[in-house]
């Protein structure tokens, strides 16, 4: 009778850890707090890890380890809870992003609210880490493709994509493979939870951390406090959708830059807006055919469309154009640190999370599509990856975002972000229904709380986080002169 009992019970949790969002592993031990590794900003800064399943399906097999950190309140009689945090990615690093929020302003209102929690992702840093054995040259080549002027192009660059898929299949991370997902990302917040003895969290995160961050509160709604997703994907998350709406997110952000480079004539870019947007097309196609000091049109491109992320790195950006144009000494495009472990964890979580499509043909209809709609990034963001190559096997469907659960979302969005165009957040804002309200900032750029200088949208979000306060309504913020 025992054993019969023991089998029920064992068939009952493997069960419900099928659905998404249940994990029935034991409760976590207590977090221990102490020093943080080397390199990690702050001396404020607590860290230490959790211990979480491999496959919430078999929540008592294999274990890998998150790696946390606290930045803890310094008015305990304020404190009213623990607020998550991610900087974005997917394959970024978060342990030390409570410390890069403090110093970017986040508001002492805020810091003393919460005890600030920092994690690194399964799969990402100071987690258990995975790798798809990345030569320099296959990191350098960054998140997208070639530009694909025909679909010759397309065809060849599929050999490189399928490559970097078997790569990632046979490295001696691959048994973490299906389990590296915004799905079990977001149960491993659950169990941080859990070890903090929260029993409701609150949250802020950017970019990809929005995926994260809906994700989390379509899984555990009951579990949520206050949700704040700044800057924000599609309800899909990076998907093929997102990856192709870098090239408009680009073609919104652009003329900023275009306007900045013709008020400044000594950059020799350009008088108008319209004879720098040409020069964008004059180099990007120049160096397609002859790169310069290693730099070629796909790195340019992507240079140009990483530096539109902040105002403050203009200068930097027309500098580099103005070296390109004139022969000049190119600095050196840096790698990001750890670039092997990003890369390899942004494929895992992208290609992991949803189906790509599966044939060239279908890339290059994409191509021929975007490169007309979109020319100054499409022929690139809509072309082929690995994602295309990898296994058909999925451990379960990608998270879907809906309206159930309490009205406790505040989405807050740039109208000209390159990296998360304003046309996805308004479908992320649409599916989330009465769960949500949007702030919108009439600024460019790529991040709203505490990084945007408009005054409006970060108001907005300290409000909420301190005193749960949203607007009651949808907010359209109007520009601020810049200071």
């Amino acid at each position: 009778m025992r054993r019969a009992l023991s089998l029920t019970v064992a068939a009952t949790a493997g069960a419900a850890s099928l659905i998404p969002g249940v994990s029935v592993a034991a409760t976590p031990d207590p977090v221990r707090w102490g020093p943080c590794p080397e390199k990690v900003a702050s001396p404020r800064l607590e860290c230490s890890t959790l211990e979480v399943p491999l496959d919430y399906r078999d929540p008592d097999g294999r274990q890998i380890e998150i790696a946390i950190s606290r930045l803890a309140s310094e008015e305990p009689s304020r404190r009213r809870g623990v607020l998550l945090t991610n900087p974005g990615g997917p394959g970024g690093a978060g342990l030390d992003h409570p410390a890069v929020l403090a110093a970017s302003g986040l508001p002492k209102k805020v810091l003393d609210s919460y005890d600030v929690i920092g994690f690194d992702p399964r799969g990402v840093g100071r987690s258990t880490p995975v790798t798809c054995d990345l030569t320099r040259e296959q990191q350098y080549r960054g998140n997208f493709p070639p530009y694909a002027y025909t679909a010759a192009d397309v065809a060849r660059e599929a050999g490189n994509a399928r490559t970097i898929a078997e790569q990632c299949a046979t490295s001696r991370t691959a048994w973490m493979l299906p389990h590296t997902t915004t799905a079990n990302t977001a149960r491993d917040m659950d169990r941080i939870r859990a070890a903090l003895g929260a029993p409701k969290v609150s949250y802020l995160g950017h970019s990809y951390g929005t995926y994260l961050g809906a994700a989390y509160t379509t899984m555990f709604p009951e579990r949520s406090d206050r949700i704040v997703l700044d800057s924000n994907l599609g309800p899909g998350g990076y998907d093929v959708t997102a990856m192709r709406s870098f090239a408009r997110g680009l073609e919104d952000r652009f003329p900023d830059f275009a306007k900045f480079a013709a008020a400044h004539p000594e950059y020799g870019l350009g008088t108008t807006p319209e004879q720098v947007t040409a020069k964008f097309f004059d180099l990007a196609k120049r160096l397609d055919a002859k790169p310069v000091q290693g730099i070629d049109g796909t790195a340019f491109r992507g240079f140009t469309f990483e530096r539109l992320y902040g105002d403050a790195l203009m200068p930097e950006l027309a500098e580099f154009w103005q070296a390109v144009d004139t022969d000049r000494p190119v600095p050196s495009i840096p790698l990001w640190p750890n670039m092997e472990n990003l890369m390899a964890a942004r494929f895992y979580v992208i290609c992991g999370d949803s189906r790509w499509p599966g044939t060239v043909r279908e890339y290059q209809r994409n191509v021929a599509v975007d490169r007309l709609k979109y020319p100054m990034l499409g022929g690139s963001t809509a072309g082929i990856g690995p994602c295309a190559f990898w296994p058909t096997e999925r451990v379960e469907p990608p998270v879907r975002i809906g309206d159930r659960g309490p009205s406790n979302v505040l989405m807050v969005q740039n109208e000209r972000d390159p990296g998360t165009p304003l046309a996805g957040a308004q479908k992320l804002r649409k599916a989330f229904g009465k769960r949500a309200t949007m702030v919108t900032a009439d600024q460019g750029g790529h991040g709203v709380h505490p990084f945007g200088r408009n005054t409006c949208a970060n108001d907005a979000v300290t409000a909420f986080l301190t005193t749960g306060q949203r607007p009651s309504q949808d907010l359209a913020c109007a520009a601020e002169p810049s200071k």
